[in-house]
């Protein structure tokens, strides 16, 4: 499974940025899809995750109404819109496609993991 995330940037606070993240490798519908970021010196934390269907969606509260996510399964592409944005978001911003483990939340319950985009928020 190879996961490709692109669309990091830099950007001011209050300015948006769309991330993607192209999968390969498995039957992408089948999988649920989520994204991760991780600043210097903290830990790897969720921010948002999808089902397979994208019937139902998971968000972090820091980001609950900022960001949202989506996908596109004819495209095997999964997307995370972040509007508002703030310093503190500032991280690189990781896709990740989910294994059997039933965790969405967590980064134990995801399998493969792309190689990351910096996302910089300055204020």
């Amino acid at each position: 499974v190879q996961l490709q995330a692109s669309g990091g940037g830099l950007v001011q606070a209050g300015g948006s940025l769309r991330l993607s993240c192209a999968a390969s490798g498995r039957t992408f519908s089948s999988y649920g899809m989520g994204w991760f970021r991780q600043a210097p010196g903290k830990e790897r934390e969720f921010v948002a995750a999808i089902t397979g269907s994208g019937s139902n969606t998971f968000y972090a509260d820091s980001v609950k109404g900022r960001f949202t996510i989506s996908r596109d399964n004819a495209k095997a592409t999964v997307y995370l819109q972040m509007n508002s944005l703030k310093p503190e978001d500032t991280a690189v911003y990781y896709c990740a496609s989910k294994g059997i483990v039933p965790v969405f939340t967590h980064a134990r319950g995801y399998d493969f993991w792309g190689q990351g985009t910096q996302v910089t928020v300055s204020s």
